[in-house]
């Protein structure tokens, strides 16, 4: 496979949901159902990726996945920046290991809206550290399984 649309996901079966970041990777899962986005862990990034993406492939592995659904930091005005080129990359060298699907999912203040969630929630600030990028993943995930409910590709 490769960086695809959403219309070409398989129909069916278990999606991972990545926010991927500069010094970590938020992971969610979706069960076969795509009805509930969980997160999962947070992967932290080493010197080399090599590590980060073996854990990632056992998560994917044995969760059964069948494509990943990536945010990608998009600018409010819908310019893609710095940010956009990391993931894309980041996206790609998954690619020169696995060959799976990938789709990308606008994530525009995922991180923010989660970060809101968590406060109202009264979470510490060390709390909020430990859990914010899997919750923004599983965030992240919960959009694009919603829309794909809906038939939207």
């Amino acid at each position: 496979m490769a960086i695809c649309e959403f219309s070409e996901l398989p129909p069916k079966g278990a999606l991972l949901g990545l926010d991927p970041g500069t010094k970590t990777i938020g992971v969610a899962a979706c069960d076969v159902t795509r009805l509930i986005a969980s997160p999962v862990e947070t992967i932290k990034k080493g010197k080399k990726l090599a590590p980060s993406l073996e854990r990632l492939f056992w998560l994917y592995d044995e969760r059964k996945c069948v494509g990943i659904i990536m945010g990608l930091p998009v600018n409010m005005d819908g310019s893609h920046g710095p940010r956009v080129q990391a993931v894309k990359a980041f996206a790609r060298n998954i690619l020169e290991k696995r060959d799976l699907p990938i789709a990308f999912w606008d994530e525009r203040l995922s991180t923010a809206a989660v970060e809101r969630t968590l406060i109202e929630a009264d979470t510490s600030r060390a709390r909020r550290a430990e859990v914010i990028d899997k919750v923004a993943a599983s965030y992240i995930l919960q959009g694009a399984i919603d829309r794909l409910a809906e038939g939207w590709n």
